[in-house]
């Protein structure tokens, strides 16, 4: 068995649980405000978009050979990512209050996967290099699994800590503000 690069460790165990928490400090901060009574369904289903957006490259990347093909869906996936943010932030702001603190937890969220994203081409650089015609090796475009597998220990660890910190979250945010949004309103009588 091949030992994890210094570079692949650090990625791992700690961008990846940092940027996981981050995820969650900033569902809080969501709740803390209200969002079911402020921006609604439209902003959560943003954040939605936004998981989907940085899950695929997180998937590929767990299962996948990362070649140029994988490297180039990770560099598109966080440029599309930074895009929906901004227009996430955009549309949150003028609807409710972006506290200081959730607006810091927003920058952790933007420079983590960019961090990500550049480890994982410093780690494959040939296959990075090549996306640019530069470099030993010639891209790659085939999709396939992984030579070498990551640790079961740690997909399953992963896997689990998506779906409890990540996805029941923003699905119970999601709910929550479509539930407020279909509730009847109260009409005072004066």
């Amino acid at each position: 068995m091949q030992l994890p690069h210094l570079s692949e460790l650090y990625l791992m165990y700690f961008i990846v649980p940092l940027w996981l928490a981050a995820g969650m400090a900033d569902w809080f901060c969501h709740r803390r405000s209200g969002i079911e009574h402020t921006s609604g369904p439209k902003e959560s289903a943003i954040h939605i978009l936004m998981l989907v957006e940085m899950g695929a490259p997180v998937l590929a990347a767990l299962f996948l050979e990362v070649n140029a093909l994988v490297l180039l869906l990770m560099v598109g996936a966080f440029f599309l990512h930074e895009a929906t943010a901004l227009w996430d932030v955009t549309y949150a702001s003028a609807h409710r209050t972006v506290t200081p603190i959730e607006q810091h937890i927003h920058s952790f969220l933007e420079m983590l996967p960019l961090m990500a994203v550049s480890m994982m081409a410093l780690l494959h650089w040939p296959q990075f290099a090549a996306l640019f015609g530069a470099g030993p090796e010639s891209a790659d475009w085939t999709l396939r699994w992984k030579d070498s597998p990551l640790p079961r220990e740690y997909v399953l660890w992963l896997m689990g800590a998506i779906f409890v910190f990540e996805l029941l979250p923003y699905a119970e945010e999601f709910a929550r503000t479509v539930r407020e949004k279909l509730r009847p309103r109260q009409h005072s009588l004066n």
